[in-house]
């Protein structure tokens, strides 16, 4: 165990801090352009795998003792990082409706790199701010997700998600050999239903219409507008196209990040609508250092559903015994997910170990492969 006055010294925070490097490297490869442009993916995706294979695993785990006052580097980056993205985001469409400097191509390729920024780094950094209870923190989440016109994630992943992970009623729990190729689209559809109705839900049991002034789609539409308006004022038509092309990268890579944390993983039906709890084992965990530094520990995702309010320095490693373990970092195993036969190839056999290991009494995984079980009352 790290003891909290370990932990809450600065020097242990800033790799943590490793994603601010992101903002001067996008300024340079925007203004220098061709193949430059390319050092985005690779300062992230391939640079993380690398370091991976040098930096090992990360096995301690923090004292749970530790105090907010003592996170205070560690929550600090995910207070500043909306500003400083909103600023890359309108920014490169300032640039690039002002100037002649990148072809058509070279645009598309600067914003797949703005993607890569509000996907990789925002949406995860929305997802630890959506957890904690101050408002601050929640509106800044709030505006993290506009930015990447994905506002209702908010929703599904707190009153759908953390409830129903697992279960035919959760649609981000990726079914046994269901590729991503199916997976993406059909999240597509149902997540913003699924979030919307338990939304309305929460109102109706209140006594109170979907329209209701506290149904926090209404939010959620309003700030989308407005960062949709900034987007046309700036660039106009082409700058909203820009827009909405680094939102689409940022949720294919929140959506491969979700395919990945759960794929095959169901807790046991009981019998009578019922479930078993959420346990460690219903998430898949990975202990690769680097990659945790990018993602602030979004890896130790077993912990993370266990304890959903715990602050990303004090998520727990679990070892194989409790959770079933990646044998990569989430920035190969989300490349693998591209390509169906290498993951399945990959994966399957893991997941059948996983069942062999925690269900042997389970002997038809079909209604389990298929979602065939009534959803959760």
């Amino acid at each position: 165990m790290i003891p909290a006055a370990t932990v809450a010294k600065l020097h242990n925070a800033l790799p943590f801090w490793l994603s601010l490097g992101l903002i001067p490297l996008f300024v340079f490869v925007a203004t220098q352009g061709g193949l430059w442009l390319l050092l985005m993916p690779l300062s992230t995706w391939w640079l993380f795998a690398v370091l991976d294979a040098f930096t090992g695993l990360n096995l301690e785990n923090a004292d749970l003792q530790t105090t907010e006052e003592q996170l205070f580097w560690y929550r600090a980056i995910t207070l500043i990082w909306f500003p400083l993205q909103f600023c890359v985001i309108f920014g490169a469409i300032w640039y690039v409706s002002h100037t002649d400097h990148l072809n058509t191509l070279e645009q598309i390729l600067l914003f797949f790199g703005v993607g890569i920024i509000s996907g990789t780094i925002g949406i995860n950094y929305s997802h630890e701010l959506m957890h904690q209870r101050n408002r601050l923190e929640r509106w800044l989440s709030d505006l993290l997700l506009a930015s990447v016109l994905y506002s209702h994630f908010r929703s599904e992943h707190l009153l759908v998600h953390h409830r129903y992970v697992g279960t035919r009623r959760d649609p981000v729990t990726a079914r046994y050999n269901e590729g991503f190729h199916r997976f993406f689209p059909r999240v597509l559809r149902q997540c913003c239903i699924s979030a919307f109705k338990a939304e309305r839900d929460m109102l109706a049991r209140k006594n109170l219409p979907w329209h209701d002034l506290s149904n926090p789609f209404w939010k959620y539409w309003a700030l989308q507008a407005v960062l949709l308006l900034l987007a046309f004022a700036i660039g106009g038509i082409p700058g909203v196209a820009l827009f909405v092309f680094q939102a689409f990268v940022a949720i294919w890579q929140l959506e491969l990040t979700n395919y990945v944390e759960h794929y095959g993983l169901t807790r046991k039906y009981l019998g009578d609508g019922k479930y078993e709890h959420v346990l460690p084992r219903h998430s898949w965990n990975a202990a690769h250092k680097a990659s945790n530094w990018l993602l602030i520990n979004l890896q130790r995702h077993s912990d993370h559903h266990y304890k959903p309010d715990r602050r990303f320095p004090l998520l727990q490693n679990y070892t194989e015994a409790d959770a079933p373990q990646l044998p990569y970092g989430y920035t190969i195993m989300t490349l693998a997910a591209m390509f169906p036969p290498l993951w399945k190839r990959v994966m399957n056999p893991r997941v059948r170990k996983w069942r062999q290991m925690y269900y042997p009494e389970i002997t038809d995984w079909h209604p389990y492969n298929k979602a065939l079980h009534p959803a959760p009352r």
